[in-house]
């Protein structure tokens, strides 16, 4: 609540300050008609009595307090409607800005805990947790507690008019209402949590399963997903159970305080009327006043139980807002100063775990417009280097300089806008072929939009689309291949204009003639570029004006493509590796066409083609 309490008063927001007070204001003044009916009421049925007064007084007086009591309760409901109409821009304002401030600090963690997270739990968090403080909000200042000035409103006038005792047990009734309430409550609170806990489980099952929904299909694992996610509503079932019977025993033991506070209540008033220190209007009165207040106690118990049901959601996505910001901008960062690009790693020690070093004691020096390749076994730290350059990572040891700028000292904005990549798994965004490229650069024209992507050879594809730029490109862009996703990618990196460029595995996964293709595009966006390239295949990299071998973490060799090869050393094997792989690969198809033009199909055991059982 301290930390709700905040944008209840938000600073700077004259206006919204403003409309807090009048709503307080109009509560108070709802509160204060309500308490009034019930002797309105009682009144004109002491009047109706027939020891209320004379023939004219029957007519007139009861009239007049009809009339008042009508009155009264008109201008209750206005004065709580006006409330509710002053407050909802606060209320919605306040849910904005919480939303925006739970996005914008999960956009400022680290890799590290995006890597760690579970999308469906994360999202189901937010959103239970905004929905919370709209209720929170609204219950908390419109219900509970104008319902505790009422009641003390209601003891006062009871002491008043009657007695202390009839304050007191009005006063002992609502308190062990109250208490029983928040005890039986808070022992519910753990089957609430434990719904909660089911409910974001079998969610992020859910999502998890439809994401990979390919994966499902290729190993049949329909089935299995459904155990699965079965399993997690069965314990949902059950908490949900236990959470809803009990809730039927605390409707029973609110139900058995408040019937015995009335019925003692309506004793004392009977025994009053009786021996004529009250009158049947007070005994009216009395009823009245308790009645109106069981209306709003018994509301009280599913407001304190949602409540708190709230405030859990609440503290889930605030604690997901304290989550701590592992690369965080230094107090005195400045904007990256302009240049050309120049790069340089300087004895760059790094581990992901205290106990498990990647990279130690990486150092190179990459000058402007030149291109450096990483090359070396998987699990050398090559995508580890980029990782860094972002800064999704902060090293433990060394320096990473860009045009002479530790980057640890510069703003992550400015380092960033900096830079541009390729990357080997490409990911766009549900959206239309026009945002995915425009996303390089929002602000850019469709001009430049369409210039960006006839510099990555996608412009004719895309024109052959029905749809042309705004074909919507599915999921995670799966409606594209894989070579079409990647030319949208080099078109993007294209239009944000980065003075370093990274191609990290950028044609890996790609068959040969399109990562031909690709690779000329590449050539061309890097040409005058200080450019990093991350491969595994060495044939991409025969270009670069310096290679660098990382083998355990370490610099194992560097140099040119043909002094590395002139050394015979590491990558020299993996050169030849890779040669005489792809040599394997072409024997075997051509062998598969000598075949085929034998009119045998390729693959052990197969008939021959003009065989009539063939078929």
């Amino acid at each position: 609540m301290r930390t709700l309490a905040p944008y209840l008063w938000p600073r700077g927001e004259t206006g919204l300050r403003a409309r807090v007070v009048i709503a307080l204001a109009l509560m108070l003044l709802a509160k204060a008609a309500n308490v009034l009916v019930p002797i309105a009421y009682a009144r004109a049925v002491d009047m109706l009595g027939p020891t209320g007064g004379t023939a004219a007084a029957l007519v007139t007086v009861p009239v007049a307090l009809i009339v008042g009591y009508g009155l009264l309760r008109i201008t209750s409901s206005w004065f709580a409607e006006l409330r509710d109409a002053v407050f909802t821009r606060v209320q919605a304002r306040a849910g904005r800005v919480i939303a925006l401030q739970v996005f914008r600090h999960l956009h400022a963690l680290s890799l590290r805990f995006h890597l760690d997270r579970q999308t469906g739990g994360m999202s189901r968090v937010i959103e239970r947790g905004t929905r919370g403080i709209n209720f929170v909000l609204d219950f908390m200042l419109f219900n509970i507690i104008p319902t505790l000035i009422e009641i003390l409103f209601v003891a006062g006038i009871l002491w008043g008019m009657f007695s202390f005792s009839f304050a007191a047990v009005t006063l002992v009734t609502i308190g062990l209402y109250i208490a029983f309430t928040l005890v039986f409550t808070d022992w519910r609170l753990r089957f609430r949590r434990a719904m909660n806990e089911m409910d974001q489980e079998a969610n992020t099952k859910a999502i998890d399963s439809l994401l990979n929904y390919e994966t499902v299909k290729y190993f049949g694992n329909e089935k299995h997903e459904e155990r699965r996610y079965d399993s997690t509503l069965a314990r949902y079932e059950q908490a949900y159970t236990r959470s809803e019977v009990t809730l039927n025993y605390l409707n029973m033991g609110q139900a058995a305080i408040i019937a015995l506070g009335l019925t003692a209540v309506m004793l004392m008033a009977a025994n009053g009327v009786a021996d004529g220190s009250m009158t049947v209007g007070d005994f009216v009165l009395v009823n009245t006043y308790l009645i109106q207040l069981y209306l709003p106690l018994n509301f009280l118990g599913f407001v304190y139980r949602e409540l708190k049901q709230g405030l859990v959601d609440m503290e889930a996505m605030f604690t997901l807002m304290r989550e701590p910001q592992e690369v965080a901008d230094a107090p005195d960062a400045k904007p990256l100063a302009a240049g050309p690009g120049a790069l340089a790693f300087h004895d760059v020690r790094f581990g992901y775990r205290p106990d498990r070093t990647i990279l130690k004691g990486v150092s190179f020096h990459v000058p402007a417009g030149r291109t450096l390749a990483i090359v070396g076994p998987t699990g050398a730290g090559k995508s580890t280097i980029s990782r860094l350059l972002f800064r999704f990572y902060d090293i433990q040891d060394g320096r990473i300089l860009l045009d002479g700028q530790d980057i640890r000292q510069v703003t992550q904005e400015s380092l960033r806008h900096a830079i541009g990549v390729v990357p080997q798994d490409t990911v766009l965004f549900n959206d239309t072929i026009r945002y995915n490229i425009a996303y390089g650069r929002p602000d850019a024209s469709q001009e430049e939009v369409v210039q960006a992507a006839r510099l990555a050879q996608v412009h004719d594809f895309v024109m052959r689309l029905p749809d042309g730029y705004n074909t919507r490109v599915g999921e995670r862009g799966l409606k594209l291949s894989g070579g079409e996703k990647q030319r949208v990618a080099i078109a993007r990196t294209i239009l944000k204009d980065p003075r370093v460029l990274i191609l990290d595995e950028a044609t890996s996964a790609l068959d040969t003639r399109t990562e031909q293709e690709i690779q000329a595009a590449l050539r061309d966006v890097s040409r005058g570029r200080t450019t990093l390239v991350i491969a595994h295949r060495l044939s991409t990299v025969v270009d670069a004006d310096e290679i660098i071998v990382l083998q355990e973490g370490q610099v194992a060799e560097r140099g040119n493509h043909n002094a590395l090869m002139a050394e015979d050393g590491l990558y020299a094997q993996m050169w030849r590796r890779q040669s005489e792989a792809v040599a394997a690969a072409e024997a075997a198809a051509r062998a598969q066409a000598a075949a085929a033009e034998a009119g045998v199909e390729a693959g052990p055991g197969r008939r021959p083609a003009h065989d009539p059982l063939a078929g």
